[in-house]
Protein backbone atom coordinates (compact mmCIF):
# COMPACT_ATOMS: atom_id res chain seq x y z
CA UNK A 1 0.00 0.00 0.00
CA UNK A 2 1.42 3.38 -1.23
CA UNK A 3 1.58 5.88 1.71
CA UNK A 4 0.13 9.50 0.76
CA UNK A 5 2.04 12.68 1.00
CA UNK A 6 1.80 14.65 4.52
CA UNK A 7 0.81 18.25 4.04
CA UNK A 8 0.27 19.75 7.37
CA UNK A 9 -2.32 18.15 9.05
CA UNK A 10 -3.65 16.33 5.54
CA UNK A 11 -2.73 14.33 3.10
CA UNK A 12 -2.63 14.33 -0.95
CA UNK A 13 -2.32 12.37 -3.23
CA UNK A 14 1.05 11.57 -5.06
CA UNK A 15 0.83 13.44 -8.67
CA UNK A 16 0.40 10.30 -10.70
CA UNK A 17 -2.76 9.72 -11.92
CA UNK A 18 -4.36 6.00 -11.32
CA UNK A 19 -7.64 4.70 -12.14
CA UNK A 20 -9.83 4.62 -10.22
CA UNK A 21 -11.46 1.27 -7.45
CA UNK A 22 -14.30 1.68 -5.17
CA UNK A 23 -17.04 -0.46 -2.75
CA UNK A 24 -19.73 -2.16 -4.73
CA UNK A 25 -22.45 0.88 -5.12
CA UNK A 26 -19.90 3.31 -4.85
CA UNK A 27 -17.98 5.58 -2.58
CA UNK A 28 -19.82 7.51 0.17
CA UNK A 29 -21.12 11.04 -1.59
CA UNK A 30 -20.64 13.47 1.83
CA UNK A 31 -22.42 16.59 1.00
CA UNK A 32 -21.70 19.91 2.49
CA UNK A 33 -24.43 22.18 3.08
CA UNK A 34 -24.15 25.78 1.69
CA UNK A 35 -24.35 27.03 5.10
CA UNK A 36 -23.01 26.98 8.55
CA UNK A 37 -23.43 25.96 11.93
CA UNK A 38 -22.90 28.16 14.96
CA UNK A 39 -20.53 26.16 16.95
CA UNK A 40 -16.86 26.10 17.30
CA UNK A 41 -15.71 22.17 18.16
CA UNK A 42 -12.12 21.82 18.52
CA UNK A 43 -11.90 18.88 16.38
CA UNK A 44 -13.62 20.27 13.40
CA UNK A 45 -11.75 20.91 10.08
CA UNK A 46 -14.51 21.93 7.94
CA UNK A 47 -15.22 25.58 10.15
CA UNK A 48 -12.66 27.02 8.25
CA UNK A 49 -14.32 26.34 5.17
CA UNK A 50 -17.11 28.58 5.84
CA UNK A 51 -15.00 31.31 6.88
CA UNK A 52 -16.00 32.86 3.40
CA UNK A 53 -18.77 31.65 1.67
CA UNK A 54 -18.34 33.39 -1.77
CA UNK A 55 -19.80 30.72 -4.20
CA UNK A 56 -21.18 29.04 -1.59
CA UNK A 57 -24.80 27.69 -4.19
CA UNK A 58 -27.58 25.38 -3.36
CA UNK A 59 -28.23 25.20 -7.07
CA UNK A 60 -24.71 23.83 -7.83
CA UNK A 61 -24.47 21.52 -5.34
CA UNK A 62 -28.16 20.22 -6.57
CA UNK A 63 -26.33 19.67 -10.15
CA UNK A 64 -23.44 17.78 -9.02
CA UNK A 65 -25.75 15.36 -6.86
CA UNK A 66 -27.82 14.34 -10.20
CA UNK A 67 -23.96 13.91 -11.81
CA UNK A 68 -23.64 11.13 -8.92
CA UNK A 69 -27.19 9.67 -8.96
CA UNK A 70 -26.02 8.94 -12.57
CA UNK A 71 -22.50 7.69 -11.96
CA UNK A 72 -23.38 5.95 -8.96
CA UNK A 73 -27.05 5.13 -8.26
CA UNK A 74 -26.88 3.04 -5.72
CA UNK A 75 -24.14 4.90 -2.99
CA UNK A 76 -24.69 6.17 0.45
CA UNK A 77 -25.10 9.65 0.59
CA UNK A 78 -24.00 11.77 3.69
CA UNK A 79 -25.18 15.55 4.26
CA UNK A 80 -22.83 17.38 6.75
CA UNK A 81 -21.84 21.32 6.93
CA UNK A 82 -21.92 23.12 8.89
CA UNK A 83 -25.77 22.66 9.91
CA UNK A 84 -28.07 20.70 7.41
CA UNK A 85 -31.29 21.53 9.97
CA UNK A 86 -30.05 25.46 9.83
CA UNK A 87 -32.01 25.93 6.60
CA UNK A 88 -34.53 23.25 6.05
CA UNK A 89 -36.09 24.48 2.88
CA UNK A 90 -32.18 24.27 1.43
CA UNK A 91 -31.94 20.62 2.92
CA UNK A 92 -35.27 19.65 1.76
CA UNK A 93 -34.16 20.96 -2.11
CA UNK A 94 -31.11 18.68 -1.86
CA UNK A 95 -32.57 15.54 -0.36
CA UNK A 96 -35.49 16.24 -3.41
CA UNK A 97 -32.23 15.57 -5.92
CA UNK A 98 -30.96 12.45 -4.13
CA UNK A 99 -32.47 9.30 -6.00
CA UNK A 100 -34.29 6.56 -3.81
CA UNK A 101 -31.53 3.98 -4.78
CA UNK A 102 -29.37 5.35 -2.19
CA UNK A 103 -29.50 5.44 1.58
CA UNK A 104 -29.10 9.47 2.81
CA UNK A 105 -27.50 10.17 6.49
CA UNK A 106 -27.71 13.62 8.17
CA UNK A 107 -25.04 14.19 10.58
CA UNK A 108 -26.78 17.29 12.90
CA UNK A 109 -27.00 18.94 16.30
CA UNK A 110 -30.39 19.02 15.94
CA UNK A 111 -30.55 23.08 16.97
CA UNK A 112 -33.52 24.30 17.63
CA UNK A 113 -34.15 28.31 17.40
CA UNK A 114 -36.45 30.90 16.53
CA UNK A 115 -36.31 30.07 12.75
CA UNK A 116 -36.45 25.80 13.04
CA UNK A 117 -38.42 24.93 15.93
CA UNK A 118 -38.85 21.45 17.31
CA UNK A 119 -42.38 21.18 15.60
CA UNK A 120 -40.47 22.17 12.16
CA UNK A 121 -37.89 19.38 12.69
CA UNK A 122 -40.40 16.67 13.99
CA UNK A 123 -42.62 17.39 10.62
CA UNK A 124 -39.36 17.10 8.44
CA UNK A 125 -38.45 13.57 9.46
CA UNK A 126 -41.91 12.86 9.02
CA UNK A 127 -41.70 13.80 5.36
CA UNK A 128 -38.88 12.48 4.86
CA UNK A 129 -39.00 9.31 6.76
CA UNK A 130 -38.80 6.96 3.54
CA UNK A 131 -35.74 9.06 2.12
CA UNK A 132 -33.73 9.53 5.59
CA UNK A 133 -31.49 6.16 7.04
CA UNK A 134 -30.28 7.70 9.78
CA UNK A 135 -29.59 10.80 11.59
CA UNK A 136 -26.45 11.09 13.22
CA UNK A 137 -26.74 13.51 16.41
CA UNK A 138 -23.84 15.19 17.41
CA UNK A 139 -24.31 15.14 21.30
CA UNK A 140 -20.68 15.51 22.90
CA UNK A 141 -19.13 14.83 27.03
CA UNK A 142 -18.13 18.49 26.70
CA UNK A 143 -20.01 20.95 26.03
CA UNK A 144 -19.17 22.50 22.04
CA UNK A 145 -22.91 22.30 20.21
CA UNK A 146 -25.85 23.62 21.10
CA UNK A 147 -28.30 21.29 22.15
CA UNK A 148 -31.80 21.01 21.83
CA UNK A 149 -34.03 18.46 24.84
CA UNK A 150 -33.08 15.37 24.39
CA UNK A 151 -36.95 14.79 24.36
CA UNK A 152 -36.61 15.43 20.45
CA UNK A 153 -35.27 12.23 19.78
CA UNK A 154 -38.26 10.90 21.07
CA UNK A 155 -40.33 12.18 18.41
CA UNK A 156 -38.51 12.23 15.46
CA UNK A 157 -39.57 10.23 13.00
CA UNK A 158 -36.34 8.34 11.37
CA UNK A 159 -33.64 6.29 13.49
CA UNK A 160 -31.20 8.57 15.19
CA UNK A 161 -27.57 7.76 16.48
CA UNK A 162 -25.39 9.56 19.18
CA UNK A 163 -22.22 10.53 17.89
CA UNK A 164 -19.76 11.58 20.64
CA UNK A 165 -16.06 12.72 19.94
CA UNK A 166 -13.71 11.74 22.92
CA UNK A 167 -11.52 14.37 22.67
CA UNK A 168 -7.76 14.63 24.05
CA UNK A 169 -8.50 14.87 27.76
CA UNK A 170 -12.07 14.16 27.97
CA UNK A 171 -13.80 13.80 31.53
CA UNK A 172 -13.48 9.93 32.23
CA UNK A 173 -15.74 10.31 35.62
CA UNK A 174 -18.54 11.41 33.02
CA UNK A 175 -18.75 8.86 30.77
CA UNK A 176 -21.30 6.51 33.21
CA UNK A 177 -23.55 9.41 33.66
CA UNK A 178 -23.31 10.01 29.66
CA UNK A 179 -24.27 6.27 28.72
CA UNK A 180 -27.34 6.23 31.78
CA UNK A 181 -28.52 9.56 30.16
CA UNK A 182 -29.16 8.34 26.81
CA UNK A 183 -29.93 4.80 28.01
CA UNK A 184 -33.38 5.91 28.59
CA UNK A 185 -34.39 6.91 25.46
CA UNK A 186 -35.75 4.00 23.36
CA UNK A 187 -33.80 3.27 20.33
CA UNK A 188 -30.79 5.27 20.83
CA UNK A 189 -27.02 4.21 19.92
CA UNK A 190 -23.79 5.34 20.91
CA UNK A 191 -20.99 5.98 18.31
CA UNK A 192 -17.68 7.16 20.25
CA UNK A 193 -15.17 9.07 18.11
CA UNK A 194 -11.50 9.08 18.24
CA UNK A 195 -10.10 12.51 16.80
CA UNK A 196 -10.02 11.13 13.59
CA UNK A 197 -6.89 14.11 12.71
CA UNK A 198 -5.09 12.31 14.87
CA UNK A 199 -5.82 8.84 13.37
CA UNK A 200 -2.88 6.82 11.62
CA UNK A 201 -1.97 3.66 9.89
CA UNK A 202 -0.28 2.87 12.45
CA UNK A 203 -2.76 3.39 15.53
CA UNK A 204 -5.89 2.77 13.28
CA UNK A 205 -6.04 -0.67 15.13
CA UNK A 206 -3.83 -0.21 17.94
CA UNK A 207 -5.14 -1.72 21.20
CA UNK A 208 -2.66 -1.76 23.91
CA UNK A 209 -1.98 2.23 24.20
CA UNK A 210 -5.76 3.40 23.36
CA UNK A 211 -6.99 4.80 26.20
CA UNK A 212 -10.38 5.17 25.30
CA UNK A 213 -10.56 1.82 24.00
CA UNK A 214 -9.47 0.76 27.87
CA UNK A 215 -12.20 2.96 29.26
CA UNK A 216 -15.13 1.36 27.36
CA UNK A 217 -13.55 -2.18 27.93
CA UNK A 218 -13.87 -1.29 31.91
CA UNK A 219 -17.52 0.11 31.96
CA UNK A 220 -19.07 -2.32 28.69
CA UNK A 221 -19.07 -5.71 27.07
CA UNK A 222 -16.79 -5.74 24.21
CA UNK A 223 -19.16 -7.46 21.40
CA UNK A 224 -16.65 -7.76 18.02
CA UNK A 225 -14.72 -5.45 16.11
CA UNK A 226 -15.19 -5.14 12.29
CA UNK A 227 -12.59 -3.21 10.29
CA UNK A 228 -10.75 -2.03 6.33
CA UNK A 229 -8.49 -0.41 4.67
CA UNK A 230 -9.89 3.00 6.21
CA UNK A 231 -11.38 2.55 9.21
CA UNK A 232 -13.00 0.33 12.15
CA UNK A 233 -15.32 -0.23 14.65
CA UNK A 234 -14.66 -1.83 18.26
CA UNK A 235 -18.45 -2.87 19.61
CA UNK A 236 -20.09 -3.18 22.61
CA UNK A 237 -22.81 -3.65 25.07
CA UNK A 238 -24.02 -1.23 27.97
CA UNK A 239 -26.88 -2.53 29.75
CA UNK A 240 -28.37 -3.47 26.45
CA UNK A 241 -27.56 -0.57 24.24
CA UNK A 242 -25.38 -0.62 21.38
CA UNK A 243 -22.01 1.08 21.75
CA UNK A 244 -18.97 1.32 18.99
CA UNK A 245 -15.87 2.91 19.36
CA UNK A 246 -14.86 4.23 15.90
CA UNK A 247 -11.71 5.08 14.74
CA UNK A 248 -10.87 6.40 10.64
CA UNK A 249 -8.09 7.98 8.60
CA UNK A 250 -8.25 11.63 8.06
CA UNK A 251 -8.09 10.80 4.50
CA UNK A 252 -10.03 8.28 2.25
CA UNK A 253 -8.07 7.39 -0.79
CA UNK A 254 -5.63 4.50 -0.66
CA UNK A 255 -3.45 3.90 -3.27
CA UNK A 256 -2.95 -0.36 -3.92
CA UNK A 257 -1.64 -2.52 -6.60
CA UNK A 258 -4.63 -5.75 -7.34
CA UNK A 259 -1.78 -8.25 -6.88
CA UNK A 260 -3.66 -10.68 -9.57
CA UNK A 261 -3.79 -8.24 -12.40
CA UNK A 262 -0.79 -5.76 -11.39
CA UNK A 263 -2.62 -2.39 -11.55
CA UNK A 264 -2.20 0.24 -9.31
CA UNK A 265 -5.57 1.69 -8.23
CA UNK A 266 -6.93 4.83 -6.51
CA UNK A 267 -9.25 3.27 -3.87
CA UNK A 268 -11.61 5.71 -2.99
CA UNK A 269 -14.39 4.95 0.18
CA UNK A 270 -15.40 9.10 0.64
CA UNK A 271 -16.52 11.43 -2.77
CA UNK A 272 -17.13 15.12 -1.82
CA UNK A 273 -19.31 17.42 -2.93
CA UNK A 274 -18.58 21.21 -1.11
CA UNK A 275 -20.19 24.48 -0.65
CA UNK A 276 -19.51 25.89 -3.85
CA UNK A 277 -21.09 22.20 -5.90
CA UNK A 278 -16.88 21.29 -6.88
CA UNK A 279 -16.66 17.49 -6.68
CA UNK A 280 -13.54 16.22 -4.85
CA UNK A 281 -12.07 12.89 -4.58
CA UNK A 282 -11.00 12.91 -1.32
CA UNK A 283 -10.37 15.40 1.83
CA UNK A 284 -8.00 17.86 0.32
CA UNK A 285 -8.02 20.30 -2.20
CA UNK A 286 -7.76 17.29 -5.03
CA UNK A 287 -11.13 17.51 -7.50
CA UNK A 288 -12.53 13.95 -8.83
CA UNK A 289 -12.05 13.13 -12.49
CA UNK A 290 -15.32 12.24 -13.69
CA UNK A 291 -14.18 10.50 -16.36
CA UNK A 292 -12.30 8.54 -14.94
CA UNK A 293 -14.51 7.77 -11.94
CA UNK A 294 -17.64 6.41 -15.00
CA UNK A 295 -15.41 3.65 -15.24
CA UNK A 296 -14.71 2.96 -11.93
CA UNK A 297 -13.63 -0.19 -10.97
CA UNK A 298 -15.47 -1.75 -8.54
CA UNK A 299 -14.68 -4.63 -5.41
CA UNK A 300 -16.22 -5.71 -2.77
CA UNK A 301 -16.95 -3.84 0.21
CA UNK A 302 -13.55 -4.92 2.60
CA UNK A 303 -15.47 -4.03 5.80
CA UNK A 304 -15.95 -7.03 7.43
CA UNK A 305 -15.66 -8.71 11.11
CA UNK A 306 -12.41 -9.22 12.51
CA UNK A 307 -13.28 -10.58 15.71
CA UNK A 308 -16.27 -11.24 17.75
CA UNK A 309 -16.61 -12.15 21.66
CA UNK A 310 -17.24 -16.00 22.46
CA UNK A 311 -21.10 -14.86 23.59
CA UNK A 312 -21.54 -13.03 20.22
CA UNK A 313 -20.30 -15.71 17.98
CA UNK A 314 -22.72 -18.47 19.74
CA UNK A 315 -25.54 -16.27 19.40
CA UNK A 316 -24.79 -16.23 15.49
CA UNK A 317 -24.38 -19.51 15.04
CA UNK A 318 -27.92 -20.25 17.23
CA UNK A 319 -29.66 -17.60 14.22
CA UNK A 320 -27.82 -19.38 11.83
CA UNK A 321 -29.03 -22.93 12.82
CA UNK A 322 -32.46 -21.28 13.47
CA UNK A 323 -32.73 -20.62 9.88
CA UNK A 324 -32.26 -23.54 8.66
CA UNK A 325 -35.43 -24.97 10.18
CA UNK A 326 -38.52 -25.31 8.17
CA UNK A 327 -41.05 -22.43 8.96
CA UNK A 328 -43.86 -23.67 11.48
CA UNK A 329 -47.04 -21.81 12.40
CA UNK A 330 -47.48 -20.66 15.80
Amino acid sequence: MEKKKKIGSWTELPPVSYPYKTREGGATVTVFVPYDCKNNCPFCVNKEEYACMDGFSADKICASIEKMNKLTPYCDFVFTGGEPFANLETLQKMLDRVANTHKVFINTTLPVSQYVTEEDIIAFTEKNKDKITCINVSRHMQHYVQESNDELLTKIAVPFRINCVLYKHYPKEGIIPYLERFRKISGATIQFRFDYTATTPENLYEEATDQILQDLNRLATFTGLDGCRMRCGFHFDYKGMELTYHKTLPYSTVIEKDPKTGVTYAILYDILIKQTGSIHGDWDSHLLDLEAYKHVVFEPYDLKWLKKAEQEEKKDQEEAAFAKEPCVAF
